[in-house]
């Protein structure tokens, strides 16, 4: 047990990343059912979508779990509405500036947490009162903070920078390296690209499969003019790679992307055309399995280096 465990009332230190087009109530209760905590991810539904993927969740687990909140999504609000009507008691937020919402939040008996790319942002969602904060490497799949910061140097940075606890995010695929970033000051952490390639996920079972055929070089930081986004390869990784060494614009940038990319590749499977949103672990994901295999392969592994750690003779 540790602060994150206890904040949440969840058994295991670990959070499933609420991904666009990925974590629906199936997977949310899964992870929950598993021990950890699930999130909804409510940036690829409407107010209304979200209300019945909370109340298939409910239904599903009596386990805590939570809702991934994009602050610069247009019906914010409206989804805080939602939530509030439904009684989820935890919210993760993102892409936007914690402040506007989070005493809000709090006063209606909400956990909110916050992810942040770097320790100036850590700084400011810890004055606007976030329970907690996410450290998300440029590991990580989907869109990534500017600065480029990998998981273990943000985590470090942070170590003596906040009283608060801090979930580790970005390249997190196994339970040595929950250990590793446990090692380095954080007390959870908050995997995505597994739990993508999960049964119980919403992706389409193309992109799942896209995911387990990537190898170590497969993905790829582009769309810096607009906002930075790890991909996998395909025919519309290559037609944004050359535009951005060709130097287009940000507009011209933004009229390629075009809207609904992302639910295309990921949601409808086009894994031609369609923007494939994962992150660098996805090298090391070789099956897609259920979420009970996932967390109880990350327990073991886990406990497994605790012991061979235990053995290691101190530097003297």
């Amino acid at each position: 047990m540790n602060r994150i465990t206890d904040l949440f009332g969840i058994k295991y230190p670990v959070v499933q990343g609420g991904m666009i087009w990925c974590s629906g109530w199936k997977l949310a209760s899964a992870v929950s059912n598993a021990g950890g905590l699930g999130l909804i991810g409510a940036g690829s539904m409407t107010p209304e979508l979200l209300a019945e993927h909370i109340d298939k969740c409910f239904d599903a687990t009596g386990k805590p779990f939570g809702v991934n909140l994009p602050l610069l999504y247009k019906r914010t609000e409206e989804q805080i509405d939602v939530i509030l009507k439904k009684g989820v008691k935890i919210v993760f937020t993102s892409a936007g500036n914690p402040k506007k919402y989070t005493p809000y939040l709090k006063e209606n008996g909400i956990k909110v947490v916050h992810v942040v790319a770097n320790k100036k942002f850590a700084l400011k969602a810890v004055e606007a009162g976030v329970d907690a904060i996410v450290a998300e490497g440029f590991e990580a799949g989907g869109h990534n903070g500017y600065e480029e910061l990998t998981t273990f140097v943000l985590l470090q940075l942070l170590n003596n920078a906040v009283d608060i606890p801090v979930i580790a995010a970005g390249g997190i695929a196994t339970g040595q390296a929950v250990f590793a970033s446990m090692a380095l000051g954080a007390e959870g952490v908050q995997i995505g690209s597994l739990f993508a390639a999960s049964e119980e996920s919403s992706a389409h079972e193309n992109f799942k499969n896209k995911i387990v055929d990537a190898g170590e070089n497969s993905t790829h930081l582009v769309l810096k003019k607009l906002v930075p986004v790890r991909l996998l390869e395909n025919g519309f990784y290559e037609k944004i790679k050359m535009a951005e060494e060709e130097g287009f614009s940000k507009e011209e940038l933004a009229n390629i992307l075009g809207k609904g990319r992302a639910k295309k590749g990921m949601f409808e499977g086009d894994i031609e055309d369609g923007e494939l949103e994962i992150g660098q672990v996805a090298s090391i994901i070789d099956e897609i399995k259920p979420v009970s295999e996932i967390m109880k392969k990350l327990v073991d592994e886990f406990n497994e280096t605790a012991k061979k750690m235990r053995t290691v003779d101190l530097w003297r």
